[in-house]
């Protein structure tokens, strides 16, 4: 019987890749009739180089790299083509569709060339997902000037949230003049509209009224199939590291430590790293804190470790701490957060890294640093009761400084015991494991996305 093949173009960084996978796992595992092929485009920056799954029903090939400097960053469809053909030319197979990021909508122009539906995945919340939907709606019909909205406490009132959201969360890359800027992202909302359905990696329960909000809209069907994460703690080449930092934490009381973590591309100037740094000390609190390097301004690169950190940190302040303290480089997040002994998370509120917490039952506080990290931050704090703020608008790029007094008061409330942040997230930590299993929520709807593919195959 010929195999059921589905074509996934994913955004090569890891934040979007990770979660692709998984679910194209989750859909070969749920359904053995598919095979799918991952097609990962290459950055000259930031790109990864390799993917493995222990799956046979899964493989993945990549393209030829590409280049950025014309402002376009990702391939053409001339490549994807080729390769989609080679693809097809074996008689095993027929192709059903194409699931493509949300970020890659172009792709849909491939898709129609070889006759087959489109289908996206956003690895995002489903609350941005409504809001860069609404603003490319006011942009096209009703001519919204988004320049009035930026690092401004005006509001705008969006289907997907139940507060208004002031314009200085919007994400940082709408206001970018570029095609990476609004212009990018409205056209990838006009044409998510032309798609079979939308994938989001959130879940009802969660959501509820972000995805109410897309109900009786002109957007194609909503399918919440999350939580979707890798939750699995190999280390590789950080074996070493890793094993260090988790005989660190066995030694630790229970829900005593607050883990810092900033994200793949999260680093700070020495200014603040010291205003964080009195802000843990001065708050008592046991702390794991990840701290990396930022690249040479103008650099293209992720941060790296420090080769030696006592020279951004304020004088003693690693003796003084180090009975309750441990400052890393790099972080097994996951493994991390999985620990008993970690009680707090402050977070770039990255959608993957809140997931993760909310598995975890970990609570948050929000430190948003760059791209719609600080709508999430916002939608945490103010319309899910998830999150403690530190900040909700702070931008890597505008030079703010949160100083120790506030990062203090900040890891205070998430600390606390009787929070009604902790108890929230302890009650979604149970919804979250549930709604994945045989008759939860996020179950339900993968199948009926699987039933939407299968009546729509060509």
């Amino acid at each position: 019987m010929k195999q059921t093949e589905l074509v996934f173009i994913p955004v090569p960084i890891i934040s979007h890749l990770s979660p692709t996978v998984e679910i194209a796992k989750l859909l070969t595992q749920r359904d053995p009739r598919f095979s799918i092929t991952i097609f990962i485009m290459k950055f000259p920056f930031g790109s990864i180089d390799s993917m493995t799954t222990d799956s046979d029903s899964i493989r993945f090939v990549t393209l030829p790299p590409v280049e950025i400097s014309s402002g376009a960053t990702t391939p053409g469809p001339s490549c994807l083509t080729d390769a989609v053909h080679e693809l097809t030319r074996s008689n095993s197979v027929r192709l059903a569709g194409f699931v493509i990021d949300v970020m890659c909508t172009h792709m849909i122009d491939v898709a129609d060339e070889f006759g087959v539906p489109s289908y996206l995945f956003s690895t995002s919340s489903a609350a941005s997902l409504g809001f860069l939907l609404h603003l490319q709606f006011l942009h096209d019909y009703e001519g919204l000037n988004l320049d009035e909205f930026k690092d401004s406490d005006a509001e705008l009132q969006v289907p997907s949230y139940a507060n208004s959201v002031p314009g200085k969360v919007f994400p940082t890359m709408i206001f970018d003049k570029g095609v990476d800027g609004a212009a990018g992202h409205m056209y990838h909302m006009r044409r998510l509209r032309q798609a079979k359905g939308v994938m989001v990696n959130t879940f009802i329960d969660l959501e509820s009224h972000a995805i109410q909000s897309f109900s009786g809209s002109t957007v194609p069907p909503v399918y919440p199939v999350g939580p979707i994460l890798n939750t699995r703690t190999g280390f590789g080449e950080d074996q070493q590291n890793a094993s260090a930092i988790m005989s660190w934490l066995d030694d630790q009381p229970p829900s005593s430590v607050v883990f810092l973590c900033f994200g793949g591309m999260g680093s700070f100037g020495t200014d603040q790293i010291k205003e964080i740094a009195y802000g843990l000390e001065r708050s008592g609190h046991r702390f794991l804190w990840s701290l990396r390097q930022a690249p040479q301004k103008g650099k293209m690169a992720c941060p790296r470790d420090y080769e030696n950190i006592e020279e951004v940190l304020p004088d003693g302040f690693l003796h003084r701490t180090a009975r309750i303290g441990k400052i890393i480089g790099w972080a097994p997040q996951v493994a991390v957060l999985s620990h008993t002994a970690v009680g707090g998370f402050v977070s770039h509120c990255g959608w993957n890294s809140l997931l993760e917490s909310i598995w975890y039952g970990v609570p948050v506080a929000t430190w948003p640093i760059y791209a719609e990290q600080q709508i999430n931050a916002f939608q945490m704090v103010k319309d899910l009761g998830l999150a403690v703020e530190i900040k909700i608008d702070y931008n890597k790029d505008n030079n703010y400084i949160v100083n120790a007094h506030e990062i203090e008061n900040g890891l205070k409330k998430l600390m606390s015991i009787n929070s009604e942040e902790r108890k929230k997230m302890n009650e979604m930590q149970q919804i979250s494991r549930r709604v994945i299993i045989d008759g939860g929520s996020s179950h339900s709807s993968l199948g009926h996305f699987i039933e939407n593919v299968m009546t729509n195959i060509p």
